[in-house]
């Protein structure tokens, strides 16, 4: 039978008795709304839309987005699901919990629905993240604590690494990556890691349906809405979408809002539209650049930055005249 609500479906979140909206508000767009008003006003709009998974991360826009949508979920923080990303990107426990503590004063709450691992991209990173005092004794410490209910992991470069993660043994709540027509025929987390999640139990939340910053569709490859239906119509508990602006809100709640998966034949017809585009990664490059790297993990592992990069430059304006490395939190 059709699905003749317009309501956006909640989906379980993994073996939990929890349910989560289909389509999710990605944070890091957020920060790039044009002020905090506007941030405020969409995070509203996206809440009484339907949509009651919100993303976000420590080290977006040096915390920016995650004051903003601090900001915009106050007074219906008990109506969404709210998660955030640590990124000590393999250094100790305690400023694992140091970050923990500022994102909560950001985010004006005094717990996460759901803690994540931002970013494993590099190859010892799993080895980093499990070894003694490191972030994996955070995350089972902030959950003892009350601070968290879910754990997992990101990243968006190598399957491979992915794999390696769950190899550690940890108990992860949820597993996130990036999902979309393209990621289906190259370095593909669809073929490699979201079967595995699935046959554990692990919520699979995907990312860049879109491909980041929507380059196929400003070159006509498909259409923001096929994107978009291909990734929500994926084995998944959600697929995140950045949002900086209002017609960006209302492509995906028209989407999402009485969502029916494609059929296989339309699925299958997608991932041949884009194989050919796919092959070289043109619209993937967070699998392939430096462009794509995290700062604070490029520091962390001694690696040098990219100067050029969005994030740097937010970086060094940050310790402008303040000597603070990191944003405060008061």
């Amino acid at each position: 039978m059709p699905n003749t609500s317009n309501a956006i479906p909640l989906r379980q979140f993994g073996r939990h008795n929890v349910k989560i909206s289909a389509i999710g508000f990605g944070g890091h767009h957020l920060g790039d709304a044009p002020d905090e008003s506007t941030a405020v006003r969409l995070v509203r709009q996206a809440v009484d839309g339907g949509i009651t998974f919100f993303d976000n991360c420590w080290e977006y826009h040096r915390g920016k987005a995650e004051a903003w949508m601090g900001a915009g979920l106050k007074g219906v923080r008990d109506r969404v699901f709210l998660m955030t990303k640590v990124c000590t990107h393999g250094r100790d426990k305690a400023l694992a919990l140091r970050m923990l503590d500022e994102s909560l004063h950001r985010l004006r709450t005094d717990h996460l629905d759901l803690w994540q691992i931002h970013g494993v991209g590099f190859e010892n990173d799993p080895d980093l993240f499990i070894r003694k005092n490191g972030a994996a004794e955070a995350l089972e410490q902030a959950k003892k604590e009350g601070k968290v209910r879910f754990v997992g992991f990101t990243g968006h470069k190598d399957p491979s690494i992915h794999l390696k993660m769950l190899a550690t043994g940890f108990p992860f709540d949820s597993v996130q990556m990036p999902l979309n027509a393209f990621d289906a025929s190259f370095h593909s987390f669809e073929q490699q890691v979201l079967p595995e999640l699935n046959r554990r139990g692990i919520a699979a939340l995907g990312m860049k349906p879109i491909c980041g910053h929507g380059a196929p569709v400003q070159k006509g490859v498909l259409t923001g809405e096929e994107a978009l239906r291909y990734a929500m119509s994926l084995p998944v508990t959600t697929t995140i979408t950045g949002i900086d602006k209002p017609e960006v809100l209302q492509q995906a709640l028209k989407v999402a809002q009485g969502f029916e998966p494609l059929q296989p034949s339309a699925m299958q017809s997608l991932r041949d539209r884009c194989r050919q585009y796919a092959a070289d990664g043109r619209f993937e490059l967070y699998k392939l650049s430096l462009q794509f790297d995290n700062p604070e993990a490029r520091l962390a592992h001694g690696f040098p930055l990219d100067m050029q990069q969005v994030e740097v430059r937010e970086m060094l304006k940050m310790t402008d005249n303040s000597g603070h490395p990191f944003p405060p939190t008061k």
